[in-house]
């Protein structure tokens, strides 16, 4: 990791673009050749016996419930209010006598009241299998995959990628995605469906010009 942050920034990087993730799938590796040294048990292939067949090495694959269920909601109000009065008397005498004791009343009122209310959630379900494309000194493991689907009305696509840790998989494989650390879930789609839910461009265009 550290080699990776120490190479260069790419043009596109510079630029303020964003990287693109690869989701592709991640193939095993070719295990190193067994030492010379006469003995049967090697470290290098030893597995635990209460492991089963849960994924422990790169290319495995891990099955990601997604469970995901967020909402949010918020409100604020606030009411302010003042009023003040001033009122002067001129002497009766002098040359300020001449003036009109109406004329030098003032007064003033100023009230505000405002109300903010916001509400969202968000759910997601399903499965989607990822494979295992690298593995921590700590036991933790690196997953990513992704899903397409086309479909007659348009195309879907999921892409997933996370850490892992060893002691959430179950012995059929499968994690639930609150258990997936630093998490990033993608739901995009394509096709008329998608088109059918989105401004058009003309329109757009107008929305970032008008004021209001």
């Amino acid at each position: 990791m550290l080699a990776l942050l120490a190479l260069p920034m790419s043009a596109h990087a510079k630029k303020g673009k964003a990287v693109e993730q690869d989701y592709g799938p991640t193939l095993p590796t070719r295990p190193a050749p067994a030492p010379a040294n006469g003995a049967i048990f090697q470290v290098e292939r030893y597995s635990a016996l209460t492991s089963g067949a849960r994924a422990s090495r790169v290319g495995d694959i891990i099955t990601i419930t997604l469970v995901e269920r967020t909402s949010a909601t918020k409100s604020t109000s606030a009411t302010t209010g003042r009023n003040g009065n001033i009122g002067l008397s001129p002497p009766v005498s002098g040359p300020l006598s001449l003036i009109n004791a109406g004329d030098i009343n003032m007064g003033g009122d100023q009230s505000f009241k405002g109300k903010g209310e916001t509400a969202q959630s968000n759910a997601l379900s399903g499965e989607l299998s990822v494979t295992v494309a690298a593995v921590y000194p700590n036991g933790n493991m690196l997953v990513q995959g992704e899903k397409a689907l086309t479909l007659n009305r348009g195309d879907e696509n999921v892409q997933f990628t996370g850490l892992v840790r060893s002691a959430d998989i179950s012995v059929d494989n499968r994690v639930l995605s609150t258990r997936v650390a630093a998490a990033r879930i993608r739901y995009t789609g394509k096709g008329e469906i998608a088109r059918a839910s989105q401004q058009g461009w003309l329109q757009r265009f107008f929305s970032k010009l008008s004021p209001f």
